[in-house]
């Protein structure tokens, strides 16, 4: 067995072991059955779904018939910008709020790129923040702070 295609094989295992692991935490979770489900039937089925995807991307990379190709290298540097600014978004979401936090997300993200120019960050912050208010705060009326505790009364 030979790995024509390192991409489609590491996207593959992922995917299986995502998927599995989304199957078994969902297991802890009453199944149902499928008249009636409870709450683990969809995410353990979910998961074995996509487990097995997994598994055919997997098969498929070792095709003959393939392509050919090899896994870059990863930019480490990039990988950190990314989740750190998740796990800032985290921290700082009860104190600062959605905009800010959200803002800090977009912004620290985008610093990942080695394309980034600031004025297309400022934008995309608008438009984020303007489809998470929307979305979270109008359409699902989810109760949470929008702007920093020291600006509300």
């Amino acid at each position: 067995m030979h790995i024509r295609s390192q991409k489609d094989f590491a996207s593959g295992i992922m995917f299986v072991l995502i998927g599995l692991g989304f199957a078994y935490v969902a297991t802890t979770y009453p199944m149902g059955t499928p008249a009636k489900m409870g709450p683990g039937y969809f995410p353990f089925w979910l998961g074995i779904v996509l487990a097995m995807i997994g598994a055919i991307v997997t098969m498929t990379s070792m095709s003959k018939k393939g392509e050919s190709d090899k896994l870059a290298k990863w930019d480490w540097v990039s990988v950190l910008w990314v989740t750190g600014s998740v796990v800032l978004f985290g921290l700082v979401l009860k104190p600062m709020g959605l905009v800010v936090s959200l803002a800090l997300l977009v912004f620290i993200s985008a610093m990942a790129s080695h394309e980034f120019h600031w004025k297309g960050t400022v934008v995309n912050i608008v438009i984020m923040n303007l489809i998470a208010y929307v979305a979270f705060i109008w359409g699902l009326k989810l109760q949470f702070q929008v702007w920093p505790s020291f600006l509300t009364p």
